[in-house]
């Protein structure tokens, strides 16, 4: 057996988990758990990256002796260093405000299709090419030497060597997905210094080893390697996904849901831009072809006003509720933001002529009929746009250990639902680092190990999906008829 500390930062916490793996063994415990809480500076919305640093040195004393360590966490961001390597500044939240109207100032120098067609990549106002340049002019810009996305700044501070790991890069639509280098190109129209990124790294490449001063405060014995591993963290879940054979759908849940198919190829043609499919390199050279849906977020944030009730009550009184009431698009911008979501969902439900919850247990049920309706239409049109037969569907991350929402989504696909395992990311950052030091296989491999040591719980569907099939064109119909302005959001990853 060894040890391995998986370092899983989400955009709300962090954590460090120590995965052991041997011969047909795959155990994963908590070492450490902290808060991630963005601050409000008079500039702007600020991680507060030296608090994550912290909890991660913490996580690593706490973890105790482990052969290696790897990091994931969510996307797009990144911190500046200077010359010296210092840090220029905390980074950037990519909810700051920033980076409004900044996409539109691309599009003049390189137009949206043209730029889906370069990349790859779903439109979202803060990926990190329009924070660049959002960033234009400003001195710490001028200052940086070197760009860092957030688990490379992580592991250069452990470390002391610098990287750009791959699955990561492929967020920022500054990567050919095709070539799995950098769009030059691209990045010379629009006066983006390419330079600033440290070179590329492949998961299962070595990061480093930790520093003699990490060792002391960690506790740690030495040599302790760090391992790159699929660091965003939608990378990490999807090579978790316990599949057999390439016939199946993912779907990653948490605050966020990505829905989508793992393909050998990108699909760059402009019915795919329009469907807002991102295309993301993933494991071996796969690419991650999903949409971004709200996710949980809505039913989190709808506890958060109700006063944290039982949620296991909650999703049995939601059980008995009515299907298919009223749903609501689970990709409007409406919903975004923080705060009264019960009110949003209901004005949405007002809106659109349909029935208004009018209890926590009806508003519940209409958050996850419309989530599986959205995650429904997701696996639809990816199955379509890339001319790929599925025949289950894999939901993997938090939203695994939601009952109602498992077997709703295979009422609404049709398809067997799989779920499990819920620590994705952390079991796919720990088997890619089982992998390259020699314990594991190959992909097929580390599925073959998680579906044999897992909890998994498999849902059938119940009925047909005409109800399904006519909820989504109501949904359509009207939104067509009111034309709301939607965003979809590509930083969230699985946290």
């Amino acid at each position: 057996m060894k040890s391995y500390a998986a370092v899983d930062l989400g955009a709300s916490s962090g954590r460090v988990m120590v995965g052991r793996v041997g011969p047909g063994t795959l155990e994963l415990s908590e070492a450490h758990r902290f808060p991630n809480r963005p601050v409000r500076l008079p500039e702007g919305l600020r991680w507060d990256v030296l608090g994550l640093y912290g909890g991660v040195l913490a996580g690593l004393r706490a973890a105790g002796p482990v052969d290696s360590v790897g990091i994931d966490s969510w996307a797009v961001d990144y911190g500046l260093l200077d010359a010296d390597g210092a840090l220029l500044g905390n980074p950037v939240h990519y909810r700051d405000a920033r980076t409004e109207g900044v996409a539109e100032t691309v599009w003049e120098t390189v137009p949206a299709a043209e730029l889906y067609a370069a990349t790859g990549l779903q439109y979202a106002p803060f990926n990190t090419l329009y924070q660049l340049v959002a960033a234009r002019g400003t001195a710490q810009l001028a200052r940086a030497e070197r760009l860092l996305l957030i688990p490379d700044l992580l592991a250069y501070w452990l470390t002391g060597e610098q990287g750009t790991e791959l699955t990561n890069a492929s967020t920022t639509q500054l990567l050919d997905p095709r070539t799995r280098d950098w769009a030059h190109g691209l990045a010379a129209r629009l006066g983006i210094d390419l330079d600033l990124f440290a070179p590329l790294r492949q998961p299962g490449d070595p990061a480093g080893l930790l520093r003699p001063g990490v060792l002391e405060e960690t506790g740690l014995t030495g040599p302790v390697p760090v391992t790159t591993v699929g660091s965003h963290d939608t990378a990490s879940a999807v090579a978790a996904v316990p599949a057999e054979g390439e016939r199946f759908a993912y779907i990653c849940t948490g605050t966020w849901s990505l829905a989508g198919l793992e393909l050998d190829a990108p699909v760059l043609t402009e019915a795919s831009r329009k469907a807002n499919f991102t295309n993301e390199l993933g494991l071996d050279g796969t690419v991650r072809y999903l949409r971004n849906i709200m996710g949980l977020w809505l039913l989190q944030e709808c506890l958060r006003d109700w006063g944290e009730p039982d949620l296991a009550a909650l999703l049995r009184a939601a059980a008995e509720v009515p299907a298919l009431r009223s749903v609501v698009d689970a990709g409007d911008a409406v919903f975004l933001a923080p705060g009264h979501m019960p009110e949003r969902i209901a004005e949405a439900c007002r809106a659109t002529g349909q029935p208004v919850p009018d209890s926590p247990a009806e508003t519940t049920r209409v958050i996850l009929d419309s989530l599986a309706l959205a995650h429904r239409g997701a696996i639809a049109e990816a199955r379509s746009l890339a001319d790929r037969p599925v025949d289950v569907v894999h939901i993997v991350g938090g939203g695994a250990r939601n009952t109602l929402l498992c077997q709703l989504t295979a009422d609404a696909c049709g398809l067997p639902v799989v779920a499990g395992p819920a620590e994705a990311a952390a079991l796919g950052n720990v088997l890619v680092q089982a992998r390259a030091h020699g314990l594991v296989g190959d992909r097929a491999g580390m599925r073959r190990l998680l579906a044999r040591t897992q909890p998994l719980t498999r849902y059938e569907p119940r009925g047909g999906t005409a109800a399904w099939r006519a909820a989504g064109a109501r949904l359509a119909a009207r939104a067509a008829g009111s034309a709301p302005v939607r965003r979809r959001d590509a930083a969230g990853g699985t946290g």
